[in-house]
C-alpha cells in the first residue's frame, strides 16, 4: 500500500473524480495541500485576487459543462468565511462546488488560535456538507462523500476544512484502486409520468415551466421533444433560459415580475394547466400574489428534491424525480400516445401564443445621448451570435438584459438567480472562460456589481482569459433607486461624483477605462449608441488579439426604469417606457413586429 500524505490523498482523489481545474488563494495553513497539488500535478490552478472571487470562479466553471465541479481553496480564518458568499449563491441554485480550507493545528483550534475559526458551524446552512477532518484517515473517505453528495440528488457545494497537522500526516492509501461512490437521483414511475400526461392531455391551455434542473440534468433535448410530441408551449424560468431556443416556435417566453416578457405573461395568464419541471417557483417568477399566478389552473410539480415539492404551494400531484429521468419517461409515453392518435391538436393554442409573441413587444430602438439601456441589448443582439454564452448577476442590467436578450442553447445563460451577490459577475465569468476557452462569452453588469470585485480582472490580465464584459453605466445603484420609488425616497444610491483625474466623465465618477486598464485588461468607452455595434466588434478583436478581458463600457442616461410590477403580481407589470408599436422599435426581436 502505498503511504502518501493525507493532502497527496486528497489530491490524488481530485484527479480521479475528474477535477481538472482549481481556483484559489494560498496561506500558510492551507500551504501542505498546495505542495501536494504542485507535486501530484493534473489540476490547473488559477490564482484569484480575492477568496470570495475564487468560490464565484468555481461556480461559473461548474455551470458551463454537464459533469463539471469548480473547486475553491483557501487558507484558514477569513478565507473560509470570504467563500461563504460563494457557497450560499450555490446551494441557492443547486450548483456543486467544492470549497477546500486550511485550518489551525487540531491542538489549538479551540485555543482562539490565529485565524482559526469554526468554519465548518458557519458553513453549514449553506451546504450540503461541511465538515473539520480531525483524523488524517478519514480525508480519502471525506472527499469521496463530498463527491457523492454534490452529484445526488438535488446537487449542491461542499466544505471540507483541512487542519494543518492533517494535511501533513501521512496516511496509506491506493490511489489506482480508488472509486467514485455511485450517485443517487431519483426517477419518476411509469405510473407517475401517465397520470401527469394524462392531467395534461386533458387540459385545453397547458403549458410546461421549465426550470434550472433540467439544464442541470443535462435534459434539455428530451424537454424540446417532449414539448413538440405533445403540442405544449414552454415557459423557461430565468435559471432554465436556454433549455429551448428564443426562437422556437414553442417557447413561449418567460414569465414574472422583472425577468420577463410582456408575451410570456399574457400566455401564461391564459393557461389552465401548468407541468413545472426541475423548478422552484421562485417569487421572482410567480409574484408574491399566488392567488394570481395559480388562479383558473392545475399544477403538476416535478423535482429532484421532495421536499421542495410544496414548498411554495401545493400542487395538484407531485412528482419526486430528476428530470433527466421524468423527461425520458414523458417521452416515452407521448410517443406512445402520439401512434395511438390520443393526443389532442394543440395548434390553435401554439398560434395564440406565438400571436403575443409577435405583438406584445417591448421597444429597443432609441437614438438618445446619453444612450438608453435597451439600445445597449438591441445592439449585443446584433454584435453576438447564438453560440454566446452570457454571464450575469443582478440589478436593472440583468433585468433588462433578460428582457431583450436571445439565448439558444443551454448553459449559455449563466445567471445567479437566489443570492444575486454584487461582484459575481466577473469572477464567474472568468470560470466560464476557463471551463470553455474557445467560446464567446460575453460578461454584462451595472456600475456598482462591476465595482465589487473589480480586482478580478486582473486574473483575467495574468492568466490569459479573454471574454468581453458589457458594462451598463448611470453612476447609480438602479434597481435599488426604483425599487424605492414606492417608499417616495431617493435615498444613498446615487454613485456620482466629478473625478478630478478625469473630468471627461463628468459627474459619472469612477474611470473604469483607466481602471480596466491599470488592472491589464483593455477597455472601450461609449456615449453614443450608433458607435455600440462597432465597440462590440473592436471588444471581440481585442479580447482574440491581446487574450484579456475587454470591458465595453456604454454610459447611460442617469434615469431609467425598466418594466416590472410595483404591486408583486404578475398581471399588473409597468411598462415604464413605450412599447413597441412600429417593426423598427424593436429591430432585434426573435419575431418581427405585427404592427
Amino acid at each position: 500500500m502505498a503511504r502518501m500524505t493525507a493532502a497527496r490523498a486528497a489530491v490524488e482523489i481530485l484527479k480521479r473524480e475528474g477535477v481538472t481545474n482549481a481556483f484559489g488563494v494560498p496561506g500558510a495553513a492551507i500551504n501542505p495541500f498546495y505542495k501536494a497539488l504542485k507535486e501530484g500535478g493534473g489540476v490547473d490552478h488559477t490564482l484569484a485576487r480575492h477568496v470570495e472571487g475564487a468560490s464565484h470562479m468555481a461556480e461559473g466553471y461548474t455551470r458551463t459543462h454537464p459533469g463539471n465541479i469548480g473547486v475553491c481553496i483557501g487558507t484558514s480564518g477569513p478565507a473560509g468565511t470570504d467563500m461563504i458568499t460563494g457557497l450560499y449563491s450555490a446551494i441557492g441554485d443547486s450548483i456543486p462546488i467544492l470549497c477546500i480550507t486550511g485550518q489551525a493545528p487540531t491542538s489549538v483550534i479551540h485555543k482562539e488560535d490565529f485565524q482559526a475559526v469554526d468554519i465548518a458551524s458557519i458553513a453549514k446552512p449553506v451546504t450540503k456538507m461541511a465538515v473539520t477532518v480531525l483524523e488524517a484517515a478519514q480525508v480519502p473517505g471525506v472527499f469521496q462523500q463530498a463527491f457523492h453528495l454534490m452529484r445526488s440528488g438535488r446537487p449542491g457545494p461542499v466544505l471540507i476544512d483541512l487542519p494543518i497537522d492533517v494535511q501533513l500526516t501521512e496516511i496509506e492509501f491506493d490511489p489506482d484502486t480508488y472509486q467514485p461512490l455511485p450517485v443517487y437521483k431519483p426517477a419518476a414511475s411509469r405510473a407517475q409520468i401517465e397520470k401527469a400526461i394524462g392531467m395534461l392531455v386533458n387540459s385545453e391551455r397547458p403549458l410546461i415551466v421549465a426550470g434550472g434542473g433540467i439544464i442541470n440534468a443535462d435534459a434539455s433535448e428530451l424537454l424540446v421533444e417532449f414539448a413538440e410530441l405533445t403540442g405544449t408551449p414552454v415557459i423557461p424560468t430565468l435559471m432554465g433560459w436556454g433549455a429551448i431556443p428564443d426562437d422556437h416556435e414553442l417557447n413561449a417566453g418567460m414569465v414574472g415580475l422583472q425577468t420577463s416578457h410582456r408575451y410570456g405573461n399574457a400566455t401564461f395568464l391564459e393557461s389552465d394547466f401548468v407541468l413545472g419541471i426541475g423548478n422552484r417557483w421562485a417569487n421572482r417568477h410567480t409574484g408574491y400574489k399566488l392567488d394570481v399566478y395559480r388562479e383558473g389552473r392545475t399544477f403538476v410539480h416535478v423535482d429532484i428534491e421532495p421536499t421542495q415539492i410544496g414548498k411554495i404551494f401545493a400542487p395538484d400531484y407531485g412528482i419526486a424525480s430528476d428530470a433527466k429521468a421524468a423527461l425520458e419517461l414523458f417521452v416515452q409515453v407521448a410517443r406512445e400516445l402520439k401512434a395511438a392518435g390520443e393526443l389532442p391538436d394543440r395548434s390553435d393554442w401554439i398560434a395564440r401564443g406565438q400571436e403575443h409573441k409577435s405583438t406584445l413587444l417591448r421597444r429597443t430602438h432609441f437614438d438618445d445621448i446619453p444612450i438608453k439601456p435597451q439600445r445597449v441589448y438591441e445592439e449585443m443582439n446584433k454584435a453576438f451570435g447564438p453560440e454566446t454564452r452570457y454571464v450575469s448577476t443582478i440589478g436593472l442590467s440583468q433585468i433588462a438584459g433578460a428582457q431583450m436578450l436571445h439565448v439558444y442553447k443551454p448553459r449559455h445563460w449563466i445567471n445567479c438567480g437566489q443570492a444575486g451577490p454584487l461582484g459575481w459577475t466577473i469572477p464567474a465569468a472568468l470560470g466560464v472562460a476557463t471551463a470553455d476557452p474557445d467560446a464567446q462569452v460575453v460578461a454584462l453588469s451595472g456600475d456598482y456589481d462591476f465595482q465589487f470585485m473589480i480586482e478580478e480582472l486582473a486574473v483575467g490580465a495574468q492568466h490569459r482569459i479573454p471574454y468581453v464584459h458589457v458594462l451598463v453605466n448611470n453612476s447609480y445603484l438602479g434597481l435599488i433607486r426604483q425599487a424605492q420609488i414606492g417608499l417616495d425616497i431617493n435615498f444613498q444610491v446615487n454613485l456620482e461624483f466629478e473625478n478630478i483625474n478625469s473630468p471627461e466623465l463628468g459627474v459619472y465618477g469612477v474611470d473604469h477605462v483607466k481602471v480596466a486598464e491599470g488592472l491589464g485588461c483593455k477597455a472601450i468607452r461609449v456615449t453614443d449608441p450608433a458607435e455600440l455595434g462597432a465597440a462590440f466588434e473592436q471588444a471581440k478583436k481585442l479580447a482574440e488579439e491581446y487574450r484579456v478581458p475587454v470591458v465595453v463600457e456604454a454610459i447611460l442616461e442617469r434615469i431609467t426604469n425598466i418594466s416590472m410590477s410595483r404591486t408583486a403580481d404578475i398581471s399588473d407589470v409597468t411598462e415604464f417606457e413605450e412599447v413597441a408599436t412600429e417593426p423598427w422599435h424593436a429591430p432585434s426581436s426573435i419575431k418581427t413586429l405585427k404592427a
